[in-house]
């Protein structure tokens, strides 16, 4: 998930609009620090399978060379 789709609890309008204090802080809050750490804003489900694509390579890797 991303920031744009956040809805502010003080204003109910999108945070990524930054219409009151609240959002605004929030929303220079989740750029800097970033999604994730800095993983692209991947969400979990992508990393999940991301890692599962890359445990499957390897698998076949080591069953070829075996």
């Amino acid at each position: 998930m991303t920031y744009d789709r956040l809805v502010c609890a003080n204003c109910a309008a999108p945070v990524s609009e930054g219409r009151c204090p609240v959002c605004r802080a929030n929303r220079e809050r989740l750029q800097q620090e970033g999604f994730f750490s800095g993983l692209g804003g991947l969400n979990p489900m992508a990393l999940i399978a991301l890692l599962a694509v890359l445990i499957a390579a390897v698998a076949l890797l080591a069953h070829q060379t075996a």
